[in-house]
């Protein structure tokens, strides 16, 4: 199993309110009884499945405050550095893993994150990411392309060809 914190969307230092409540968030979204269909069902399924397995593990390691694999803090720019390095060698999970662990938090980094998380087809975590470097940045057209471009793919992921190419993508 993936990290559970990953699976959840959360840096390993999460507490327990915090994991709980991306479980919640999570399985609203993917809950099958939402769909119709037999794959869409089956999948949803699948992920109900991981996410049960990632709050059990996750709500452990918040609960007992046991330091993941990756929870010591970076300077930033030690952080960025590391992630561009995963990306490069085409690992965008160790990539998120890094960034993570950076200590303090900007528009770059969270456009950074935004990327990543496109890379992982978690559309709606890019487009939380990149609009709060468009927060913090307001000016910057790259971090408002890049929340345009997570808009856009998060509606393209909710149509049925959209669906399929996620189910996929996902089973690689």
């Amino acid at each position: 199993m993936n990290n559970p914190f990953e699976v959840l969307g959360l840096p390993s230092t999460a507490d327990t309110e915090e994991v709980r409540a991306a479980y919640r968030h999570l399985v609203r979204q993917c809950h099958p009884d939402q769909f119709q269909e037999a794959q869409a069902r089956e999948a949803a399924q699948e992920k109900m499945i991981a996410l049960n397995l990632a709050y059990e593990a996750a709500m452990r390691l918040a609960a007992s405050h046991k330091p993941g694999m990756y929870t010591r803090e970076l300077p930033m720019a030690d952080a960025i550095q590391l992630a561009w390095k995963m990306l490069r060698q085409q690992n965008p999970e160790s990539a998120l893993r890094q960034l993570m662990r950076a200590d303090v938090k900007d528009a770059p980094w969270y456009d950074l994150q935004g990327q990543i998380l496109m890379l992982l087809h978690q559309y709606e975590s890019a487009h939380q990411s990149f609009r709060e470097a468009v927060k913090r940045e307001p000016d910057n057209m790259n971090y408002r392309r890049g929340a345009l471009d997570a808009a856009v793919a998060m509606k393209n992921a909710r149509t049925l060809k959209g669906r399929i190419k996620e189910m996929l993508w996902h089973k690689k």
